[in-house]
């Protein structure tokens, strides 16, 4: 007996073809040099060279075609049909201007919102904007108080839905309920994921002097912003950018173009996903209480990045004769060489201060009682004068 695929001589002047057996059929010969005769016996044949190139080509040929047959099969079962494309059953999870922003663009685009699910609606208060634009269309609305029970998940599985947005999205949002539509679920972060995990992600990038950020749409999984990357864009964050400039003029409009672009990978079947490098990325919290104190004996860049990162919200605290008051709007000015936390000038502009390197130049306060007002008129009814020093550390 020979071996399946070795080649045996037999005489000389001859040689052994082998051949790969499946089922008793002759589907490929491995060998191939001169012979006598030929005869096929236990997978071997014996034939003049020409008949065994010739067959070798023929089974070639028959395994090629074989194998585009398969593939074209393959890409027409994968291929959405214009039915398919146009029904895409979608349901949109979130809160806020930017859930309200995802599910009108998908409207106008007519695309097949079957449901909306936000947050429970207050007593006494108005819908928040995405359920109040789903409820003007007509839609289907789940306003859950968790998404951890199991009523929660017979819900998302009733919709039958193809795929999931997840636009703005603050709950613990279970792997089993993000994994139930057919193509699963794709959440929104304003971050450049794995930087900037967590609740704060837009401030933390101001206040740590980052030059960059931008979007990133990833699948949600147990982890607090830890899934596979479907989609990246990349923004600037500019010298005197805020949280509220960088938010509502850049990474807002962005995020609803990416969350838009990712149902059209879902309809392609290209969702590919990319898993996260969690070693070079960061987790922080909410960025308030400690985070957004200033003290002005801090270098000015430091003390600027973090009023800017804390304004429109919370507001940046600094503490003047004991009374803890916000900082908002504000500008930085050239050093003028006084001791850090001096009041080096009053006006209709603002309350200008140094601090080291710098001095920044308060525009907008939030008075301890509450109150937003000017800073020239804040510091006139605090009896606040040039010269003045703020404390250097908040009390």
């Amino acid at each position: 007996p020979v071996t399946i695929g070795q080649k045996t001589r037999v005489n000389d002047g001859a040689t052994v073809m082998a051949f790969t057996e499946i089922s008793g059929n002759v589907t490929l010969l491995t060998q191939c040099t001169t012979v006598k005769g030929g005869t096929l016996d236990s997978g071997i044949y014996m034939g003049n060279v020409a008949e065994l190139l010739k067959i070798n080509e023929e089974i070639k040929a028959s395994q090629l075609r074989r194998e585009l047959i398969r593939l074209e099969t393959n890409l027409a079962e994968q291929e959405p049909s214009e039915d398919e494309d146009m029904n895409m059953r979608i349901v949109i999870v979130g809160q806020q201007a930017f859930g309200a922003a995802v599910l009108q663009r998908l409207l106008d685009r007519g695309e097949n919102v079957v449901a909306v699910c936000g947050n429970p609606t207050k007593p006494g208060q108005a819908d928040d904007p995405l359920i109040s634009t789903a409820r003007n269309h007509g839609l289907e609305v789940y306003q859950p108080n968790s998404w951890k029970t199991p009523a929660a998940l017979e819900k998302m599985k009733s919709f039958q839905a193809d795929f999931c947005l997840m636009a703005y999205v603050t709950k613990y949002f279970p792997p089993e309920v993000a994994n139930t539509p057919k193509y699963g679920s794709a959440c929104f972060h304003p971050s450049l994921l794995p930087l900037h995990r967590g609740p704060s992600a837009i401030s933390w990038a101001i206040a740590m002097g980052r030059e960059t950020t931008g979007v990133t749409i990833f699948e949600p999984t147990e982890g607090l912003d830890e899934g596979p990357i479907i989609i990246q864009k990349i923004c600037e964050i500019a010298a005197d950018d805020t949280l509220g400039d960088l938010y509502s003029k850049k990474l807002f409009p962005m995020g609803v173009d990416a969350m838009v672009e990712c149902v059209d990978l879902a309809k392609t079947r290209q969702l590919s996903k990319q898993e996260q490098d969690l070693s070079r990325g960061s987790y922080e919290s909410w960025f308030r209480k400690d985070a957004v104190l200033v003290d002005f004996t801090r270098g000015v860049d430091s003390v600027y990045n973090i009023i800017r990162a804390a304004n429109p919200t919370p507001g940046a605290d600094a503490s003047y004769n004991g009374c803890t008051i916000k900082l908002y709007d504000s500008r930085k000015i050239a050093d003028k060489g006084r001791e850090p936390g001096e009041v080096v000038d009053i006006n209709d502009e603002g309350v200008l201060v140094q601090a080291q390197g710098g001095c920044i130049l308060v525009k907008r306060v939030g008075s301890p009682d509450g109150k937003r007002l000017r800073a020239s008129k804040w510091a006139s009814e605090a009896g606040m004068e040039v010269g003045s020093t703020f404390d250097s550390s908040h009390v």
